[in-house]
């Protein structure tokens, strides 16, 4: 008689969604009652002609950095999927990655430099036309070279960290100096984020369902439908900042504020090793958990990661401006501590799913709580003239590194990813 073995596939428990969420929710709407006297009454003594125009700015921004964020994350989960529905293998895989880190590190670096020049605003449309142009390609030709998206959502990518940030610092400092908004504003963001990369998944799986001819074909469709909502919605909201200097002036300015400055190049060092941090971790999470062929829901636990993100988002307005009181700089440096230490677990062993999972949750819980704290030491120590190229120039490190990696994977004949 034979012996029947059942193989089990491993997917997060349902409580763990509800405690990620409502632990959110929780340590939004918990905050007021928790925050001291004089932080109820600063936040009472603003003006209801200052508080409601920004209020209605930074819904405004929120909602069309959301959609934005939706448009990138269609970029990144469609992505993966195509490359297995055409039967890339993980080499090929490795090789259209490294097309794209490249042009993320050679003409990335300079898109942020050349935004402050030409205005923010325009850096956006540029992110919007990028993905614009691949969902065409996808939908003209269906099957275009596997390079030239690989190219623009890379340059996408790139444009999106540091375009959205600026554009709304730039039209924050019109609405007046109100830091404790802006700093409310950079954990938004980063909550939106993340629930919009969810939001994101669930879009692609309800438009890939269908025909098989359309599976590749309508999810582009719909990015791109998303992307013209986004081009209007940025040209319709804000006039955006003229440049306010030419390029010799510029140039200048970017020497004495920015590579004389030893805070910030301690602090793009931050930022790069942050991105590099990030970057490896997707490319290495899912090959990881599913080692030795076992059989795992991937698709149930990346919303658990971003909901990790979310929570530690909503921390933030804790540890700077609520009850706890924390330095920004000291946050950060725990914050960057218990991530290191999460991935120095998994380096070390990786066999149990569960506790696999737990590390990559905690790693996405100091993420969400580093990138608003970074944002905030940004407004401090860079002009806003200067944040976009700033945030660019301090991702080429991290991309070249990111780019080295790759390049040893394809020199190994017998590694894998």
């Amino acid at each position: 008689m034979g012996v029947v073995i059942e193989s089990l596939v491993w997917e997060p428990n349902p409580l763990l969604y509800f405690f990620l969420f409502s632990s959110s929710l929780a340590s939004i709407f918990l905050l007021p009652y928790f925050s001291n006297n004089s932080t109820k009454v600063d936040l009472g003594l603003v003006s209801s002609t200052i508080q409601s125009p920004f209020l209605r700015f930074q819904r405004r921004f929120l909602l069309v950095y959301s959609l934005g964020s939706v448009i990138e994350g269609l970029g990144l989960v469609l992505g993966e999927f195509e490359y297995g529905y055409y039967g890339f293998s993980r080499e090929q895989m490795v090789v259209v990655l490294s097309v794209g880190c490249a042009a993320a590190l050679l003409v990335g670096t300079f898109l942020g430099l050349l935004s402050d020049l030409i205005g923010h605003k325009k850096a956006c449309m540029l992110f919007c036309i990028l993905h614009l142009l691949v969902g065409l390609l996808k939908r003209v030709t269906k099957h275009p070279s596997i390079w030239i998206p690989s190219i623009c959502l890379a340059l996408a990518s790139s444009v999106f960290s540091f375009s959205f940030e600026s554009w709304m610092v730039a039209e924050h400092a019109k609405l007046g100096d109100m830091q404790d908004l802006l700093s409310d504003t950079f954990w938004l963001m980063t909550l939106s984020e993340s629930a919009s990369l969810i939001g994101s998944q669930m879009l692609a799986n309800f438009v890939v369902g269908g025909d098989i001819e359309n599976r590749i074909v309508s999810p582009f469709t719909a990015a791109s439908i998303l992307t013209m909502i986004c081009i209007f919605c940025i040209s319709r909201e804000w006039n955006g900042s003229p440049p306010k200097s030419d390029i010799w002036d510029y140039k200048m300015a970017f020497s004495a504020h920015i590579l004389s400055d030893k805070r910030i190049w301690l602090l793009a060092w931050a930022q790069g090793c942050l991105h590099f941090a990030m970057t490896i971790f997707w490319i290495l999470w899912a090959p990881t958990i599913v080692a030795d062929g076992r059989e795992v829901h991937l698709a149930m636990i990346y919303p658990c990661l971003l909901g990790a993100r979310m929570l530690g988002s909503t921390t933030v307005p804790w540890f700077l401006n609520g009850p706890l009181s924390v330095p920004v700089e000291d946050c950060l440096i725990f914050a960057f501590i218990f991530a290191g230490l999460a991935l120095s677990i998994v380096a070390y062993d990786y066999q149990e799913i569960g506790f696999l999972v737990t590390l990559f949750c905690i790693f996405h819980a100091c993420v969400g709580l580093i990138l608003p704290s970074l944002a905030r030491l940004r407004t401090k120590l860079v002009p806003n003239e200067l944040r976009a190229g700033m945030i660019s120039v301090s991702m080429a490190p991290a991309n070249a590194a990111v780019l080295f990696v790759l390049i040893q994977v394809i020199d190994q004949k017998d590694g894998h990813i």
